[in-house]
């Protein structure tokens, strides 16, 4: 077993390179699938759920070879459309690979998928959008069949809740379909854009990628390409966390400003400087951060659900109470009973999180419940005093590229031990 050793508190101080979405890299990768030729998808995180994205194509029968942050995928010789119980249960984004297997190979055999326990995330939102394209769908026991007789067709899709995985499951369905799909109270996230672009270098025809409604008119075929992956604006969030946590500073290179829009007021709030250039975020920390008023999670443009933990964190020591409200997953706090370990003052009822910020906190054994959640006791842990472990790795490993190494270049006192 892996447990990451911080010991603190240590003033974080330096620079960053951030590495390219996971959000981004998994739907790009089953959007390969659909095209008659090779692609190359640069910027791509070494990541765990990038590395089951990996094992998925190449069970479907494609050759799939990484260098580097590259990795290139051919997906002429794919002639599967199953993906096994073991890899679905490890990713929930896993899902996402559904609508281009059912647009490729005319059906999908899937079970529910995995991953982070953050409450109910039905999938019903992407059956019945694709039921509406031409599929049938039948589910069986935890186990999805679905077929399509010829090609999937163009549809009005009305989406009752802006959601991601949904829109993109429409986006690579649709692409190819046969006519018109318009899509409204779609998702509107940074990485949905990313998704259009990269379909519409290969040539799709997609309108209103980052608006409320998308039109996709489907082509016939789609060619490979060579697209960089956006870079991950959680990641970014998180590392300016850590920097304000131990009221240091730190200059990230390789980012989008823009995508951190949602984020940048709250830092300001907490006292922080910030200044932005065309692919860098810089901040320093005042020596003892302010409270937050009130942050609301909501669908982008909002706060996004996934910076709520690694905030929360930060906030723990801030003068003053904060609030949060959690409004896209009913168990997103549960990191909070760790955060109580290393001294934290957090009261949760239902979907509000009060903060009293406490003068310090102080290291304990804690465990990662989930991914954003592991990276919020890493960003609480660099500002403890004395020595915090953080066991359940395999959480933070599915969506953070070498943590402990970066903190390190940022002159945190922190190594992962094996045991």
């Amino acid at each position: 077993m892996a447990t990451l050793q911080i010991r603190g508190p240590v003033r974080l101080s330096g620079e960053l390179t951030i590495h390219g979405a996971k959000n981004s890299t998994l739907p790009l990768m089953a959007a390969a699938l659909l095209c008659q030729g090779p692609t190359v998808l640069h910027n791509c995180p070494k990541l765990s759920d990038v590395d089951v994205s990996v094992r998925i194509l190449r069970g479907l029968g494609c050759r799939v070879k990484r260098e580097g942050a590259s990795v290139w995928i051919d997906p002429v010789p794919a002639d599967g459309f199953e993906i096994p119980d073991t890899l679905m249960r490890e990713m929930r984004s896993s899902i996402v690979f559904l609508g281009a297997i059912l647009a490729k190979m005319g059906k999908a055999v899937l079970s529910f998928p995995g991953g982070c326990e953050l409450g109910p995330r039905p999938i019903d939102l992407h059956l019945s959008a694709l039921r509406k394209l031409g599929a049938e769908i039948c589910e069986d026991y935890g186990c999805l069949t679905c077929t399509v007789t010829g090609r999937l067709h163009g549809a009005p899709i009305s989406l009752t809740f802006p959601s991601v995985g949904a829109t993109e499951n429409i986006l690579l369905a649709a692409a190819t379909a046969e006519g018109l799909t318009v899509i409204t109270n779609a998702a509107r996230e940074p990485e949905i854009c990313d998704l259009a672009d990269f379909l519409n270098s290969c040539g799709a025809k997609i309108h209103g990628a980052g608006e409320s409604t998308i039109v996709i008119q489907g082509v016939d075929s789609l060619s490979g390409c060579d697209h960089k992956v956006i870079p991950d604006r959680i990641v970014a969030a998180t590392y300016l966390c850590a920097a304000a946590i131990t009221g240091g500073s730190i200059l990230l290179h390789g980012v989008e400003p823009s995508h951190l829009t949602p984020m940048i007021p709250i830092f300001e709030e907490c006292g922080c400087i910030l200044e932005t250039d065309k692919d860098m975020v810089w901040l320093k920390a005042p020596r003892r951060l302010s409270r937050v008023t009130g942050i609301r999670t909501m669908p982008y443009p909002g706060f996004p659900t996934d910076a709520q933990p690694p905030v929360m964190a930060m906030l723990s020591i801030a003068s003053g109470t904060s609030m949060f409200v959690e409004n896209i997953f009913e168990s997103r706090y549960k990191h909070v009973g760790e955060l109580l370990r290393l001294g934290a003052n957090i009261k949760v009822e239902g979907r509000v999180a009060v903060i009293e910020g406490v003068s310090r906190l102080t290291g304990a054994s804690v465990e990662a419940p989930d991914l954003r959640g592991g990276a919020a006791l890493v960003v609480a842990g660099l500002a403890a005093h004395g020595s915090t472990s953080v066991s359940g790795l395999r959480h933070i490993d599915r969506g953070y590229e070498s943590i402990e190494n970066n903190l390190i270049q940022l002159g945190a006192d922190i190594r992962r031990v094996y045991s």
